[in-house]
């Protein structure tokens, strides 16, 4: 009869076998798969400390896939972009051209080939710097739409404004708009828990949810590739986006300490809005419940133009090529000749934009960054932290914004133009999530974006480097570890 001993001996060599099989095989795909080496180091040593903990999470998040389902959805869809983008690229070609003549040709000819949609001149532009006054602006756009209402956000909140604007959507329903929702499926999980989609669809209202979270990300996708746009279109001509969710700044969070949200919302009207619609309608078209959609040209009609401003509108993420985001804003530093203002909330951009940015101070250029003082993630407090000495010893002027959590994503260059979206500096905007930037080249646009900075300059408190030098050691250490274990998140 076999013994106790024998079985103990066996289970054990199993656990080995099976600790060796788990390591081994993250580490090989860790070496095959493109990583930056900091993410790649980080994991390899991840899994050879904790290999159980280190598998489940390499699978979860290691890599970006967007689901074996939408993979193959994503082919079929591709084929309708092009012929879109080919109508779009015609189109611009009967509208006046950038009146800037060569000096940033390469950044718009860039722009256009990372978002794959080109750059029109015909847009009018209005920068809305205050979150109720833009929620109250979609609300009265909404009651006046007579065609359609599409929408997609990360984070929909319940209460106040959020359902104010729902009320109006559910009445441009039932007047026979064609509205359509589209909601990150964990930014919005408290508002799909709510009552509100049920009312919506009750009223004819289409409501998806975006990138379900499975167990499975080889089936659905990474848990934590979220869509992180935020985007309106009304009636196909007039459109938003910038960096509101759909939440009431008064009672968003409003327990956490942090203050109200401070946002920037940038309305547009003419050439551009089609090529938001483009973007919202492969988004929608992407989802797993949106059965027999396509990208088509009869639903991107051509939208006159109504003003000078000369915008590119540049979709990222998994379906875009690698790193869109950081190569935009790398090439935008590398234009600035006199001045570079960046508002940001989350700042954890990696090493190659820090030099990026000290190349940028150490040329004389008036580098300046924003960022809020309390932010609602202590990692991301300590890891952005950790990059300050760097930037300062080069020239850079840093100031914490104190009053609330600024949120706007923005960079302006030269006063003459502008980054403006959904995308913060930090790893999971810039190589990771659904994301939208808009390089926008306005003269009235691009001068109100630079008052904006200078007023969120105005309520910051900029960081003196001789005391920054000399903050306390527990502090650099937690500076430090936050860095080391960024590249896993």
């Amino acid at each position: 009869m076999i013994n106790q001993d024998f079985w103990v001996t066996l289970a054990g060599a199993a656990a080995v076998l099976l600790q060796f099989v788990l390591t081994a095989s993250v580490i090989l795909r860790v070496i095959l798969t493109r990583h930056p080496p900091g993410s790649s180091f980080a994991w390899i040593l991840l899994v050879t400390i904790l290999p159980y903990i280190g598998f489940i999470l390499y699978v979860w998040l290691g890599e970006r896939p967007i689901g074996r389902w939408r993979a193959l959805r994503l082919r079929h869809l591709l084929k309708h972009w092009e012929e879109v983008t080919d109508e779009g690229y015609a189109i611009s070609g009967t509208l006046p051209t950038m009146p800037h003549g060569q000096r940033h040709k390469g950044l718009t000819r860039l722009a256009e080939r990372l978002g794959d949609l080109p750059m029109s001149c015909g847009s009018r532009l209005e920068l809305i710097s205050d979150s109720v006054e833009a929620l109250s602006r979609i609300e009265y756009d909404v009651n006046n739409a007579r065609k359609s209402v599409s929408m997609e956000f990360y984070i929909w909140g319940v209460g106040g404004w959020c359902d104010r604007v729902a009320q109006a959507i559910i009445r441009a329903a039932e007047r026979g708009c064609e509205c359509r929702i589209l909601v990150d499926d964990i930014g919005a999980r408290a508002w799909l828990r709510s009552s509100w989609p049920s009312k919506m669809l009750a009223a004819g209202v289409h409501v998806s949810r975006a990138l379900p979270v499975s167990l499975f990300p080889i089936t659905k996708g990474r848990a934590d590739l979220r869509l992180h746009r935020k985007t309106v279109i009304i009636d196909d001509h007039l459109g938003y986006t910038g960096s509101l969710n759909l939440i009431d700044p008064n009672i968003f969070n409003a327990t956490e300490g942090i203050g109200e949200w401070v946002d920037a919302m940038v309305r547009v009207e003419g050439t551009a809005v089609r090529d938001l619609n483009q973007v919202f309608l492969f988004d929608w078209a992407l989802q797993p419940d949106i059965e027999g959609e396509r990208i088509s040209l009869e639903k991107i009609a051509p939208v006159p133009a109504v003003g000078s401003a000369c915008v590119t509108v540049v979709p990222s993420g998994p379906t875009t090529v690698d790193d869109a985001n950081q190569r935009l804003i790398l090439e935008a530093i590398s234009c600035a000749r006199k001045r570079i203002y960046l508002t940001t909330p989350y700042f954890i951009p990696g090493e190659t934009l820090i030099l990026a940015l000290q190349n940028a101070a150490m040329r004389g250029v008036d580098v300046r960054l924003c960022i809020p003082s309390k932010p609602d993630s202590q990692f991301v407090r300590w890891a952005s932290r950790r990059y300050f000495s760097d930037l300062m010893n080069a020239g850079v002027k840093i100031s914490f914004f104190t009053d609330g959590l600024l949120h706007t994503k923005a960079i302006t260059v030269d006063d003459t133009f502008s980054l403006f979206g959904t995308v913060n500096l930090d790893k999971r905007s810039l190589h990771l999530n659904f994301e939208m930037m808009l390089l926008i080249f306005d003269p009235k646009f691009v001068a109100d974006m630079t008052a904006l900075h200078r007023h969120y300059e105005a309520k910051s408190v900029p960081i003196d480097p001789v005391r920054w030098h000399r903050r306390h050691i527990g502090q650099r250490f937690l500076e430090g570890l936050s860095y080391l274990l960024s590249p896993l998140l």
